[in-house]
């Protein structure tokens, strides 16, 4: 029977009781709760319902019950600043906790895989080029800084972090991911789950936020390179590639949350899929937390999937499917009462994840104190250690995919260089991003470091789309309106102009949010059929090449590149990614020698979009011959970074050669720094099962290390082999050691001409 008590007679109710047991306080609340009620607190709001709050609503008593009478489980709302953001989030919890019968507090949501997504907030380097640091430190900083600006704001939960292997680089999404590689994203993800929560024990501590893993699974290889396609692949190609950033992650960092995928894989959408989220997520994985629904994820199993008939199908199928709560808002889930007394969902069900969000909310202190300050929120995200951070962070990103005796540049080495580029007087974040308080460009960053003596010219070259607005309001459906081929015909010769009066060219290119996002409607579109750089820029590049005047290339994207041509003509390339507000400043110390870049490449860039799918870890039968027009070779593999310095790798010695199937052992490599300048080098082993009962890849990623050597110095770095890095799926799908050679690959890429061996035995 449903507890009908009045606010008043629930003061003093158990649950009202801090110094009771979390689980007492859970139970005793459950019992209070109307079927209404339980089910409010398996959906979202976003933005109430409404576009926007203002005051109106507040001033509504009707509209303010209809809202948020019967509670929510999340709420996202509008884009505003910090103090906007405060007032707007204390009025609500006030609302919940001191107007609503039970008192029950909101957790709000934000996204945050870069940095905080709102206005005011620190802009580090998108995933794809944070990830190019391979520096698990770093990651849990920067996901730490992040979580204490969201939690300064009053955000509890956040959509982050993305963990979706990217193994096609057309998807527009490839650079909210961490890369290619399960193992690397694995790794990574642990490192920013820890940040985000503060623990790898599932608690949440104080001044951080709950981390939700996405998106489970496939997402990163959809059909065609189109977000959302299908993710057609044999369940032991989800399950080594797709499957282990997750398993890894849920076994090592615990999480609090896992949102499943849009994508179908062998016709099932994710969403409404029991035996991925009961069975191998639930079971087989152990996973006790929240599953939370992608954005109108269950919705599409009506309008995208087309495998239920109405809006209260879909509800039942998601919700028996085990995706608990329905974000961002109340669309689908408001038919569960009436299917629980069809009988056609369970109540033990509705009750496990109330009594799940109840335990979240009750654990992070909202029941008692769920109000932040605007003040301390403008301290946090002004802070001076999160700026230097993001710094940082953006050096560490940058990847040096060539240079023949150009970089780096003397500041006073020249009288005048010129800038040049679409990318040049701008800064582009990237997707899922924020708005900084500043932010500095490449060509800012140049005219700071040169010397007095040198003058800074600047041309625009081309321009890539005209109606590009800050990165966090693309967040829209809107069209994509490009620059004009004759105006950019008008700018290319400008810039010739320019760089002819010149000594050096600092060429910007790239992307900017309209041409690489996540594409989500057909006025929202992202994802690219090539690869080549878009428009008029290889036409600015040849213009500016044939002055004869030296040419750094720099590189703003979200996604690998095929710049064949180019890479052939240049003598100098620097990929730069999108890397956040502090782009100008990193980009200048890398080119100008005051940092020694270190990032190495996560995701392979190949030659052409005709050679997709390309990845390093790819079988034995694949990538073993040259097409007619070119050699399979990719532009540049996977683990490639060049340095200032040059490093000399040793054989790699065993610690034990043979070892049993369920035994471990490791490999020990010298390093020495062979240039002039002290260098981070990031040491990396694969592994390749020589004979194996079904195919398995050339070679994989099981163990790096980031170092730093100072001129002439050596280290040893140790890397563990565990029956974890031996084992794969056999033909009956058991996760096994199976006895037998296995090659021990160490060396500064995946290039097999970087690689040196070793033969490890297992009996």
């Amino acid at each position: 029977m449903e507890d009908r008590l009045k606010k008043d007679e629930l003061q003093k109710a158990a649950y009202k009781n801090p110094r009771l047991p979390v689980d007492e306080r859970v139970k005793d609340l459950l019992q209070h709760m109307t079927l209404e009620e339980k089910v409010a607190q398996l959906m979202g709001l976003w933005n109430g319902g409404v576009e926007d709050f203002n005051e109106d609503i507040f001033s509504d008593p009707e509209k303010m019950k209809e809202i948020f009478g019967k509670g929510c489980h999340s709420i996202h709302p509008a884009p505003f600043g910090i103090k906007d953001t405060v007032k707007l989030r204390n009025r609500i919890q006030k609302y919940l906790l001191e107007e609503t019968r039970l008192g029950i507090p909101a957790l709000f949501v934000d996204e945050g895989q870069h940095g905080l997504m709102r206005p005011e907030s620190t802009v580090f380097p998108q995933a794809i080029g944070l990830a190019c640091s391979w520096n698990p430190v770093l990651f849990e900083k920067v996901y730490a800084a992040i979580a204490r600006e969201m939690r300064s704001r009053g955000t509890h939960l956040a959509l982050t972090p993305v963990i979706d292997v990217c193994r096609d680089p057309r998807w527009g999404r490839t650079e909210e991911t961490y890369g290619e590689d399960p193992y690397l994203n694995g790794v990574l993800s642990c490192a920013a789950v820890k940040g985000l929560q503060g623990t790898d024990t599932g608690e949440v501590a104080e001044n951080h936020v709950a981390s939700t893993l996405k998106h489970l699974w496939g997402h990163g290889q959809p059909e065609g390179g189109q977000n959302q396609g299908p993710a057609n692949y044999s369940i032991r190609v989800l399950r080594d590639y797709h499957l282990p950033p997750f398993k890894m992650c849920i076994e090592r960092a615990k999480p609090v949350a896992v949102m499943p995928s849009y994508n179908e894989v062998d016709g099932v959408p994710s969403h409404a899929n029991p035996w991925l989220i009961k069975e191998l997520l639930r079971k087989e994985m152990g996973f006790e937390g929240l599953v939370v629904s992608d954005y109108y994820g269950v919705e599409q199993l009506l309008s995208k999937h087309f495998v239920v008939h109405n809006e209260k199908e879909a509800a039942m199928t998601g919700f028996n499917t085990g995706i608990q709560y329905e974000l961002p808002q109340a669309n689908l889930y408001k038919y569960l009462p009436e299917l629980l007394k069809e009988g056609k969902i369970s109540q033990v069900d509705i009750n496990q994840a109330v009594e799940q969000t109840l335990r979240l909310k009750f654990e992070l202190g909202l029941f008692e104190n769920p109000y932040v300050s605007e003040e301390y929120a403008v301290e946090v995200s002004r802070s001076p250690q999160h700026k230097e951070l993001a710094l940082q962070a953006a050096r560490e990103s940058i990847v040096l995919l060539k240079n023949k005796n150009l970089l780096p540049l003397a500041k006073d080495g020249y009288r005048k260089v010129a800038v040049i580029g679409p990318c040049a007087g701008n800064v582009f974040f990237g997707g899922y991003s924020g708005e900084p308080y500043e932010k500095t460009s490449l060509l800012e960053g140049i005219k700071s470091r040169v010397s007095k003596k040198t003058e800074v010219l600047y041309a625009e070259g081309c321009r890539l789309t005209t109606n590009l607005s800050t990165s966090y309001f693309n967040w829209k459906y809107d069209e994509i309106i490009f620059a004009s081929r004759e105006e950019n015909l008008r700018l290319i010769r400008k810039a010739v102009k320019v760089a002819k009066k010149a000594d050096i060219v600092i060429l910007a290119l790239g992307e900017n949010e309209h041409l690489c996002r996540e594409a989500w409607a057909k006025t929202h579109i992202g994802d690219n059929m090539t690869l080549d750089l878009f428009g008029e820029q290889e036409e600015l590049a040849e213009a500016i090449i044939s002055t004869g005047k030296p040419v750094v290339l720099y590189l703003m994207n979200g996604r690998p590149l095929s710049i064949n041509k180019l890479a052939e003509k240049v003598p100098a390339i620097l990929e730069g990614w999108y890397m956040g507000q502090e782009t100008g400043l990193a980009a200048t110390d890398v080119i100008f020698g005051d940092v020694n870049p270190s990032g190495k490449l996560t995701i392979t860039f190949p030659k052409s979009a005709g050679q997709l799918p390309m990845f390093y870890n790819h079988k034995p039968s694949a990538q073993f011959m040259d097409y007619i027009s070119q050699d399979i070779q990719p532009l540049f593999p996977f683990g490639f970074g060049l340095s200032y310095t040059t490093f000399e790798y040793g054989e790699p010695r065993l610690e034990r050669d043979t070892i049993g199937k369920e035994e471990s052992t490791q490999v020990y490599i010298d390093v020495t720094n062979t240039g002039k300048v002290a260098g981070d080098e990031i040491v990396q082993m694969y592994i390749r099962d020589r004979v194996s009962s079904v195919t398995r890849p050339v070679k994989e990623l099981k163990g790096f290390l980031k170092i730093r050597l100072e001129p002439g110095e050596t280290k040893t770095v140790t890397l563990d082999i565990t029956p974890e890095h031996l084992a794969f799926h056999n033909i009956d799908l058991k996760f096994v050691v199976e006895p037998g050679e296995f090659e021990i690959m160490t060396g500064p890429s995946s290039r097999d001409s970087d690689l040196k061996k070793t033969l490890l035995t297992v009996t």
